[in-house]
C-alpha cells in the first residue's frame, strides 16, 4: 500500500509540473469579427434561407475559411455578373462604385447591399469633400476593393484625388486645398504621419478620420499586448488588409510575431521556451478559428517537456 501511495504522489507531482510548463495564452480583448462583418454574414445567411441561388460579387469578406463555410451553406462567390439573372446578389462588405451598383440593380431583381456602414461613411465624406472643391487624398491600398469603390464615388462627383499608401506618394501633390479620408482599416500611426506631412503642403486642410472604431480598438490592443508576451499570433486571411496591418504593428513591437490563417500553419519551433502567447485576429476572422487556435496552443502535447 505504501508503494501505491508513493507512486500516485509521484505521478501527480509530474502532472502538476507538466501543467506549469504549458504556455499561458492571452486573447486580445478585441479580436475577430467587427460589426460590419457580422452584419454582412447575417444578411448573407438570411438570404440563403429565403432564396435558392445566392451569390456574392467577390468574396463577402477577406477570410477564405469563412467564405468556404458560406459556400457550403449555399452562398457562392461570383467574380462577375455572368450568373443566373434570377439569383440574389449580395454586395460585399467592402462596397462597390455607384456605377457597378446601378449595373447590378438593372441586371438582377434582388440585390442585397451588405456594404459596411463605416465604408458608406467614407463614400459620403469623399463626395462632400469633392463638392466643396477639395483635392481628396485617400489613404489606403490602391487595389483594395474598398478603395476602388470609394474612387468610383469620387469620379462620379467629378472630384480630383490621389490614393496614397506611402509618404513618397505625397511628393508630387501641390494643392492649396486638400481633404483627407482613410480606408477604414488603415494604420492609425501611418494616417497621422500623412496628415502631418500634408499640413506642411496645404493652406487649407480638412481631415475626416474614417478609420473605423473596430480598427482602432484592435490596433490599440496590439500595442498593449504584443510587448508583454513572448510570442504573438495574428490570425486572419492573408488577403485581409486589416489583418496584415495588425501583424505589421505586432512585428514592430515583438520580433516573435506570426501571421496565420489556421492552427495548421503553426510551427512549434516558434513557441520554444515561450511562457506567454498572445492572440489577436483581424476583423474578418470568425470566432471558431480563434477558438481553434487557442485550444491548440493550450493543449498541444508537444508543449510539454519529457521528464
Amino acid at each position: 500500500m505504501i508503494y501505491i501511495i508513493m507512486s500516485n504522489f509521484i505521478v501527480n507531482a509530474l502532472f502538476l509540473n507538466t501543467i506549469k510548463l504549458m504556455p499561458k495564452v492571452i486573447v486580445a480583448k478585441n479580436a475577430g469579427f467587427c460589426y460590419g462583418v457580422k452584419r454582412a454574414i447575417t444578411l448573407a445567411e438570411r438570404a440563403a434561407k429565403q432564396q435558392e441561388k445566392v451569390y456574392t460579387l467577390g468574396p463577402l469578406i477577406h477570410n477564405p475559411q469563412e467564405v468556404n463555410r458560406l459556400s457550403n451553406i449555399g452562398i457562392k462567390t461570383a467574380n462577375d455578373i455572368n450568373i443566373d439573372k434570377d439569383a440574389t446578389v449580395i454586395v460585399r462588405s467592402h462596397g462597390i462604385s455607384p456605377e457597378k451598383e446601378r449595373l447590378l440593380r438593372s441586371t438582377f431583381s434582388n440585390v442585397v447591399d451588405a456594404t459596411c456602414p463605416y465604408v458608406k461613411a467614407v463614400h459620403e465624406a469623399v463626395v462632400s469633400l469633392a463638392k466643396e472643391g477639395y483635392f481628396v487624398v485617400v489613404i489606403g491600398e490602391k487595389d483594395h476593393p474598398e478603395v476602388q469603390g470609394t474612387i468610383g464615388y469620387l469620379e462620379e462627383a467629378k472630384g480630383r484625388y490621389k490614393v496614397v499608401d506611402s509618404l513618397e506618394d505625397l511628393e508630387d501633390i501641390q494643392e492649396d486645398k486638400i481633404g483627407v479620408v482613410a480606408q477604414t482599416t488603415q494604420n492609425e500611426v501611418f494616417f497621422e504621419n500623412i496628415v502631418l506631412k500634408l499640413l506642411r503642403k496645404a493652406k487649407e486642410l480638412k481631415v475626416v478620420n474614417t478609420i473605423c472604431n473596430a480598427t482602432e480598438e484592435r490596433q490599440s490592443d496590439i500595442y498593449e499586448l504584443a510587448p508583454m508576451v513572448d510570442v504573438m499570433i495574428i490570425i486572419g486571411g492573408k488577403n485581409s488588409g486589416n489583418t496584415k496591418r495588425l501583424f505589421e504593428i505586432s512585428k514592430s513591437l515583438n520580433e516573435r510575431s506570426y501571421h496565420i490563417e489556421t492552427k495548421d500553419e503553426i510551427d512549434l519551433s516558434w513557441l520554444e521556451n515561450a511562457k506567454t502567447v498572445g492572440i489577436s485576429a483581424g476583423a474578418s476572422t470568425p470566432d471558431w478559428i480563434i477558438e481553434d487556435v487557442k485550444y491548440f496552443l493550450e493543449n498541444h502535447e508537444n508543449f510539454t517537456k519529457k521528464l
